[in-house]
């Protein structure tokens, strides 16, 4: 029996890992300057923290969730981190720490859903949580960070587009009025829009069924999404934040009033950032302010914001950085001498490596000019006799004799 990969994972081979090292390293360094803490969750929670969190209604709990049974318990992967970074945050008591509280996180999410382009059915995420700010000078920030990320790794193309689904209070009347305009149609929408008309309405604005898409333009509904309906704090707070965004020079960017983004957790500030290169299913960050959270699950009131970034996503836009290449190879008759010399270069910070089948020199130094590797150090019989190295620049081809380590690192400009 053959086995394989299961449909919807990919195996992250030796030749391609540089790229999402080279990925998490940049945006490491862009979060940190920001005083982002990394947080690594569990990759399994229990159900319920998904169903309360992201909400029951949604794509990813209804049908997405890989959930199985540990002694009369259910357990969830992950479909996504919020949830679980405000549990951690919950269960630490680091409501208690000073505010704000800065986390950011990445690694593998599941969802059971159709592989395509830039999403399995494992992916990686790369996310950021801001905790304690109710002001809008938070969702700024981190739509700032979010922009900044992806312009590091030179993506073009890119398109902010914003909303604002108003508070828990206003969107109440939101939802209702929604639910008039869309009854006289209903019938006409897809079965998951007519589950998501009883238990959350405004989860149809995300549907991607192109008949559902078609009857929201209609004139009634439109009207009604296109309205002005969220209270005036609300509207205050989502004025200040284009005024924030300004500042920053972020001023390219789209009012968006379908956006509700899949997740049931969000009020207020809603975005995607999208890409037209990556076709219909286009978003490779998506995020928004969720106040509600902390305390639904069971926390003090605490107002939070934050996004993810789709890893795989970046992956398929960007060029491929150059792999750090190897600095030296060891060739020598002696494999002993050759293990212990590598040893000892790589204590002092080079890379090293050696040809372990014992093979004729012509034949290691034809591995060592594959390897990639600038140079390679040569110990024969002499070399050894007299405590020397043939140094061979691989590039150049030319070579030299150095005594010991202590002249090949001189000859490098290393003391």
């Amino acid at each position: 029996m053959t086995y394989r990969a299961q449909k919807g994972t990919k195996d992250i081979l030796p030749y391609e890992s540089h790229i999402w090292q080279y990925i998490e390293q940049v945006s490491k360094k862009i979060l940190e300057d920001a005083n982002y803490k990394e947080i690594r969750t569990p990759i399994f929670e229990a159900t319920e923290l998904f169903a309360r969190g992201v909400g029951d209604s949604t794509d990813i709990v209804a049908k997405e969730m890989y959930t199985f049974e540990q002694k009369g318990r259910s357990l969830a992967l992950r479909p996504e981190n919020t949830a679980g970074v405000v549990r951690a945050f919950i269960e630490h008591g680091m409501h208690r720490l000073p505010s704000p509280l800065k986390l950011w996180y990445k690694g593998p999410m599941f969802r059971y859903e159709r592989p395509q382009a830039g999403r399995q059915r494992q992916f990686h995420q790369l996310g950021v949580e801001l905790f304690g700010v109710s002001g809008p000078s938070a969702d700024a920030e981190v739509i700032q960070l979010a922009m900044q990320v992806l312009s590091e790794f030179g993506l073009d193309n890119l398109m902010l587009e914003l909303n604002n689904i108003g508070c828990p209070g206003c969107r109440n009347e939101y939802k209702n009025r929604l639910k008039q305009a869309i009854a006289p149609k209903l019938s006409e929408f897809c079965v998951d829009c007519r589950l998501r008309y009883e238990r959350n309405p405004l989860r149809i604005l995300d549907c991607k069924n192109e008949k559902c898409i078609g009857l929201l333009a209609s004139p009634g509904i439109e009207q009604v999404i296109c309205g002005d309906l969220i209270c005036e704090p609300c509207k205050e707070h989502f004025r200040e934040l284009r005024e924030y965004l300004e500042v920053l020079n972020i001023t390219s960017y789209k009012i968006n009033k379908r956006l509700v983004r899949g997740l049931d957790y969000y009020n207020r500030t809603v975005f995607e950032i999208t890409c037209n290169e990556l076709g219909s299913q286009n978003a490779v960050c998506g995020g928004g302010r969720y106040d509600p959270l902390v305390s639904m699950l069971g926390g003090p009131d605490t107002p939070a914001v934050g996004w993810a970034i789709g890893m795989e996503r970046i992956i398929s836009l960007i060029a491929p950085p150059e792999g750090k290449p190897l600095d030296i190879f060891i060739v020598s008759d002696s494999l002993k001498e050759a293990l212990k010399n590598a040893f000892e270069v790589r204590k002092l910070g080079f890379s090293a490596d050696l040809d372990f089948s014992g093979r004729k020199f012509s034949k290691q130094l034809e591995k060592a000019s594959k390897s990639g590797a600038k140079y390679a150090l040569i110990l024969g019989e002499e070399e050894l006799r007299t405590n020397t190295f043939t140094v061979k620049n691989l590039v150049s081809g030319e070579q030299q004799r150095v005594a010991g380590l202590a002249g090949f690192f001189k000859l490098l400009g290393h003391n």
